[in-house]
């Protein structure tokens, strides 16, 4: 009777933490989400994403996982399909009860889940460089704020050192990460001399594939002085793109173009030779040379391999790859400093983190705007698809969530 009564009561417990709304998981596993497209124009860019969380999942598992129970990963395709990102976050956090979600790449998948996260009060660390202009007390931001990645590209491209741009084509995808990157562009662009008339804006959908146009008018456009194109360009839009450029004989000492979406898995599918010493700007490349960055580019094709993932072969690592790493592993150590995966506690905890990343530098979680302190890189592509480090920054810098160059943000720098 009293192992009976035992049992009930452990039932009854573990009903009430359910009804509660807490994270919920076996006795030995604790839920995490993955949420990246594996489909659609999207899967080009996010399917590696997917693979290295499971492999930094697979790593946190070997060395006794986290508050000693292993983490279980729950993957979802939301398709590249921006409604269906917020319907497949719901479905982690309410009927799967994962203690937080790893994903989203396009600022509009990212804006379509923020509503649900918030309602929930779920966790969600987001990857990639994004157009700033939001800090939000549900998400961690571990890839770039423009301040550490278009601000300090296009100082590049106007400096003596990067070819001394005068007039500027800005290129994207049309949605609101290269509209509102393109708005503070525009701002610092004003703020350093230059016309209105020196600037070239134009967007093309997602999944677009005709380039031939825009390059052609990238190429008029280039007659009335030096001229550098800032691409914002997402996902499988890239191959088309980078394609034409090479068709047209656009070279980078004629044009240079700096990427902030394009790395190294982006350019598997492309023939680069045409490209060499066209940029890109991240706050990692896989050609960095330190004793981490070699150990996490060995553990990852040692993944690719034994899981036989399509191009094991040439598996490469890029920049939203290493901010999975560094932000799962974060959380991680937050929920062991929290002693619990409690959103508000772990969120408490997250702040001050720090982790020894593949850049070459330890990043650190800015206490008060949910962002990583990190460092600027900008590189050459090379011939085979790597990026040669022509530019960085001594030391990590800390986010800017909020632009200078947009009037009415003083004093939105902290939650």
């Amino acid at each position: 009777m009293h192992a009976r009564r035992t049992f009930v009561t452990r039932i009854a417990a573990a009903a009430a933490l359910l009804a509660a709304g807490l994270p919920a998981y076996a006795a030995d596993t604790i839920k995490v989400g993955i949420l990246h497209s594996l489909s659609g124009t999207m899967a080009i860019s996010e399917t590696s994403l997917k693979d290295v969380a499971l492999m930094t999942i697979d790593e946190i598992n070997a060395k006794g996982g986290v508050l000693g129970k292993k983490l279980e990963p729950v993957v979802v395709d939301p398709a590249s399909n921006w409604p269906l990102f917020a319907e497949k976050a719901r479905q982690l956090i309410a009927n799967d009860k994962v203690a937080a979600v790893f994903g989203c790449w396009t600022s509009v998948s990212r804006k379509s889940v923020l509503p649900v996260f918030k309602e929930l009060n779920g966790l969600l660390f987001y990857p990639v460089q994004y157009e700033g202009e939001e800090l939000e007390k549900n998400v961690f931001y571990t890839g770039a704020a423009p301040n550490q990645q278009a601000i300090p590209a296009v100082e590049y491209l106007m400096s003596k050192e990067g070819g001394g741009a005068k007039r500027f084509v800005l290129l994207g995808t049309d949605y609101v990460y290269p509209r509102t990157t393109n708005k503070i562009l525009r701002a610092y662009l004003k703020s350093k001399g230059v016309k209105d008339s020196d600037i070239d804006e134009a967007y093309t959908p997602f999944g677009h594939a005709d380039y031939q146009t825009i390059v052609a008018n990238i190429k008029k456009f280039s007659a009335g002085g030096k001229t550098a194109v800032i691409s914002t360009i997402n996902g499988d839009s890239n191959v088309p793109f980078y394609k034409e450029l090479g068709n047209a004989g656009l070279k980078a000492t004629d044009v240079p173009v700096v990427a902030f979406s394009v790395g190294e898995e982006e350019l598997r599918g492309v023939d680069t030779k045409p490209l060499v010493g066209h940029l890109a700007a991240w706050n990692y490349f896989e050609s960095v040379k330190n004793p981490v960055n070699a150990e996490f580019i060995k553990k990852w094709k040692a993944y690719a391999t034994a899981k036989k993932l399509p191009n094991a072969a040439t598996a490469v690592t890029n920049d939203p790859m290493e901010a999975t790493y560094v932000g799962i592993h974060m959380w991680a150590q937050a929920v062991e400093k929290a002693k619990s995966t409690d959103t508000d506690k772990v969120i408490a905890a997250m702040g001050g983190q720090s982790f020894q990343s593949p850049s070459g530098f330890t990043l650190t979680m800015d206490a008060t705007n949910h962002h990583l302190h990190k460092p600027v890189m900008i590189g050459e592509i090379k011939g085979d698809g790597q990026f040669n480090v022509v530019w960085k920054t001594k030391q990590p810098l800390r986010a800017q969530p909020w632009s200078p160059f947009i009037k009415g943000n003083e004093g939105k720098q902290s939650m």
